[in-house]
């Protein structure tokens, strides 16, 4: 089971070296619930990430709101991991919420900005499009 956001930004803090950083965010890669296998389809597929990157976004009623639960999966480690970390972020917020989380801004203030090739910031910011997609398209259908 993943580590909550907070729980991640906290451990995060605690590490000094980029290269247990990285290990850190692999790790949250191997913590992630696994993808079904017929998720891996091309419907889940992120278009834009240069490694392949399925996420699926179930959408539940919560009030009057709809909740999003992502789970997520990706055929690199690292990029696993960043996966890791967006599911930890967005996972159980209502569509409202999705809608007003600065992903980006976190990655920024974690210092992930400056850390990630050009490909994998382009791949971040496909999966953050994509997670904002399904929650606008979750609100027109309620």
């Amino acid at each position: 089971m993943l580590p909550t956001i907070d729980e991640i930004v906290s451990n995060f803090e605690l590490i000094d070296e980029w290269e247990e950083r990285y290990r850190y965010i692999i790790e949250l890669g191997r913590m992630m619930e696994p993808l079904p296998d017929e998720a891996h389809s091309d419907v889940n597929k992120v278009q834009g990430c240069a490694s392949q990157v399925w996420l699926q976004t179930d959408v539940k009623s919560s009030g009057d709101q709809p909740v999003l639960h992502l789970l997520g999966d990706s055929d690199a480690h690292i990029v696993r991991g960043l996966v890791a970390l967006l599911i930890s972020l967005y996972d159980g917020k209502t569509a409202s919420e999705a809608l007003s989380t600065d992903a980006l801004g976190l990655f920024k203030e974690l210092g992930l900005s400056e850390h990630l090739t050009p490909q994998r910031s382009n791949g971040v910011r496909s999966m953050v499009e994509r997670i904002r997609r399904d929650a606008q398209m979750a609100l027109a259908a309620s």
